[in-house]
């Protein structure tokens, strides 16, 4: 029994593995992923999530970056030919700047090794939605989740379990059919 165990505990970490391989390369091939919401807040089209429901402007990020933006402005013509989106008429130094702060000037495999080692440290950086630690989020939700799966974990052996017992003894007749 203990090595079935241990034999099912070892298979957890190639699964937790493939899945966090799977939700990395996902992530990096959806649209809009920070860079373009950066390039969003300093071309003022954009604010984040928390500031657009609460009805403030902007965040403090989206300031420092549109006065990054225009000190950038005069250093180089626009960026025509960039790979996103939004960076038409940005500098190319600006998009520079905010591919390295995001860890987009490395690789994809070296950024996702560098999101293993900061996984395995317990840091998941910061929320790029509400300039906030995802720690701390995870911290403020996770009474709410457990809650959640402590009350349908409950509801589930109400309704199996005596559904299993009644389905025992009546072996064979018309309530064991389904």
């Amino acid at each position: 029994m203990a090595s079935y165990i241990l034999r099912r505990l070892l298979l957890m970490i190639p699964t937790i593995f493939g899945i966090i391989l799977l939700n990395f390369l996902i992530v990096q091939a959806a649209p809009g992923g920070p860079v373009e919401q950066m390039i969003a807040k300093a071309q003022g089209f954009g604010s984040d999530a928390t500031a657009r429901i609460s009805g403030d402007g902007g965040s403090e990020v989206g300031a420092n970056l549109n006065k990054q933006f225009e000190s950038t402005q005069g250093a180089g013509s626009g960026s025509s030919g960039s790979k996103y989106r939004g960076a038409q008429g940005l500098p190319p130094e600006f998009i520079a700047e905010m591919e390295k702060q995001f860890g987009f000037d490395k690789p994809a495999h070296e950024r996702f090794f560098m999101m293993i080692k900061n996984y395995l440290m317990f840091d998941f950086g910061e929320s790029y939605y509400r300039d906030v630690s995802v720690l701390s989020l995870i911290a403020e939700k996770m009474p709410v989740s457990i809650s959640l799966g402590l009350w349908s974990t409950l509801i589930i052996y109400l309704i199996s379990i005596p559904l299993g017992i009644k389905k025992a003894t009546k072996d064979g007749e018309r309530f064991d059919v389904w």
